[in-house]
This record gives C-alpha cells, structure tokens and sequence, in this order.
C-alpha cells in the first residue's frame, strides 16, 4: 500500500483528494498540509511514497521549490503536481524539480486516481501544453516562446532596458516584441497587457 502525502491550501480540494485515498485499496493517508513548506520536514520523519502537491500554498509558499527539495533529499518520493493555475512556466519548472507527473485540477482530461496509479507504477504523466488562456483578442499559445519571456519580465514591473540587458537582446528588439504582441492582443499599451496575464493567472510574478 503506498503512502500518500497531499499538499494543498483548499480545504475543499484536500478533502476531494483524501476521499480519493480513502476509497481505494492501493493508497493510505500519510498525511494533508496546507503549507509546502512543511512537506519537505514531513517527509524526514514520516515514509510517504507519493506526493501531491499544490504550486501556490498557504502564505504564498512555492509548492515547486518544496518539490526540488524534497527530490534531492529523497529521489524515491514520486511527485504529481496539481495546480488549477495556467502559469505557462509551471510544467517546465516541475520537470527541472524531477516531478514525475503534473495535472490540471479542473481541466485535466485525465482523473486523479489514474494519474496517481500510472506515476507510481513509473510513468511520468504530463498535459501535452498549458491550457490557452485569452489575452485580449489573442490565445495565449499565440504568443511566441521569447515573447512569452519578455512578457514575463514585463509583468515583474522590469523597463525594457532592464529586460534587454537580462535577455541578452536590444532595447528595439524588446519593443519590437512587445508590439508583437500588443497586435495580437488588439491593446494599445504594454501596461494593459501585462495586467490582463497577471489577471488570467497565465504568469503569476515570483512563482
């Protein structure tokens, strides 16, 4: 029976996922936390199998870097991230961290029970892309993989000279993407286009 451990601020989302654990023979409660910060010191004193953590826990706590933690002290616990968040960095971060598996709470096509059983018997179970998310007229898949990171750096509050010198490339180059973008989008000023990405959660700043 392997040892479940569920990460996640939502008392409702923790309760789902404990009845998920509860109902089947393969799986026991380890244990429910709502703070990722605490999973990694849980883990020292607990044998926990199976993981499934939330990105963003209570005080704002980064379930990814608690995952990249825990991964390094104990590479056996297999990790399934669980997020309802688009970030479109989230699944590349999760893989960096040696997560196992990732899954959209309420846009996966696949359920919880499954993702669980194909992770611990050694799949790593991945969405084939971030779900889009509209950005003015524009999907965000529309935007390109570097227009997606001067964006990024445009919704942390960052000027273009700053973004220039961090991406190695121009001040025209940053404008000529920003425009890019504004196009695509159908809005006037960069101002209004990182405020529309923070607000649809496709780029949460310090995650």
């Amino acid at each position: 029976m392997k040892r479940v451990l569920i990460v996640d601020d939502s008392i409702t989302v923790r309760a789902l996922f404990e009845s998920i654990i509860n109902e089947s023979p393969d799986y026991e409660l380890a244990g429910s936390l709502e703070n990722a910060k605490a999973a990694p010191l849980f883990c020292l004193s607990n044998k926990v199998d199976l993981i499934i953590m939330d990105v963003y826990t209570k005080n704002r706590e980064n379930g990814l870097e608690a995952a990249d933690e825990i991964k390094k002290k104990f590479p056996d616990i297999k990790i399934i991230i669980a997020t309802s968040l688009p970030e479109a960095s989230f699944q590349d971060k999760a893989r960096k961290a040696g997560c196992e598996s990732f899954w959209y709470k309420e846009l996966g096509d696949i359920d919880l029970r499954s993702i669980m059983d194909r992770t611990v018997n050694g799949e790593s179970v991945y969405p084939e892309g971030t779900p889009p998310v509209d950005i003015g007229i524009a999907k965000s898949v529309d935007f390109t993989p570097t227009e997606m990171e001067v964006l990024r750096k445009l919704c942390d509050g960052k000027i273009n000279k700053v973004i220039a010198e961090e991406l190695f490339m121009s001040e025209n180059t940053v404008k000529f993407h920003i425009n890019n973008m504004l196009a695509k989008a159908g809005y006037s000023n960069k101002y209004q286009l990182a405020i529309d990405a923070v607000e649809q959660k496709l780029i949460v700043p310090g995650f």
